[in-house]
């Protein structure tokens, strides 16, 4: 990838937060973040080392282990722990069936939560039965089994995204379609009065400065520029 047009990535980001942000943010010492969801959230991570946090090879090489840099360089006195429990080929599903030992009995402070392409893929592409109401029904579920038994958590939900690229994993028949999961994704965050990022529109944007195989190589896949994107944009909404 151009070092040059790494560079530049901050300067495409509308509002980048700097250290002096992160320390604003509403973390305590001691809280637990975690983070979970597909392949998007998984980035690669290391399965050997499960449930250990704020290491690299369980934080994996995506955009949750910038978001863990920043926080835990700048809140170093805090104390955090930060884990990484995203597993490839996720879906709503899924998460419900490995809830309670990947999330409940860790007893996070903050859940982050980016789920729903494969939810859409594997339906596609007729790999299993699925539907936009499937989606919604198992995602409020997950939701409310998460408030019932952490009443405190702070949710943070995440718009899932796609793009046509090279036409094999997206393709155009994706669309309107897809846009409903987005929706349901949108529609969860306010009925359960969470955190929302609007990761599509995110993308969408920063594809005027630079084309969306810089961002997004595949359609569904963040490269480089793209996680540090992410990340970006996490640290930004959950600060505020």
């Amino acid at each position: 990838m151009n070092t040059m047009a790494l560079a530049t990535i901050p300067a495409m980001v509308s509002s980048c937060v700097s250290p002096e942000d992160i320390r604003k943010s509403p973390l305590r010492t001691d809280d637990v973040i975690l983070f979970q969801g597909d392949s998007l959230t998984e980035g690669f991570r290391n399965y050997e080392y499960g449930h250990e946090p704020n290491t690299p090879q369980a934080l994996g090489e995506g955009f949750v282990r910038v978001c863990a840099g920043a926080l835990l360089s700048k809140l170093c006195h805090q104390n955090l722990k930060i884990y990484n429990l995203g597993i490839s080929g996720n879906t709503v599903g899924s998460l419900l069936g490995r809830w309670e030992n990947d999330c409940i009995k860790l007893k996070p402070d903050v859940i982050n939560i980016l789920v729903g392409v494969n939810d859409f893929y594997f339906r596609y592409w007729n790999m299993s039965e699925g539907s936009a109401e499937i989606y919604e029904s198992e995602y409020r579920k997950l939701l409310s089994i998460t408030k019932e038994k952490l009443p405190d958590v702070k949710i943070v939900i995440c718009e899932p995204f796609a793009f046509t690229t090279d036409g094999e994993k997206v393709t155009d028949e994706w669309f309107p379609a897809f846009d409903e999961y987005r929706e349901i994704a949108r529609l969860m965050a306010q009925e359960f009065e969470t955190v929302f990022i609007p990761y599509q529109a995110i993308f969408d944007r920063v594809c005027e400065k630079a084309p969306v195989e810089f961002w997004v190589p595949d359609g569904i896949h963040p490269g480089v520029a793209g996680y540090y994107l992410m990340a970006e944009t996490w640290l930004k909404y959950f600060i505020q």
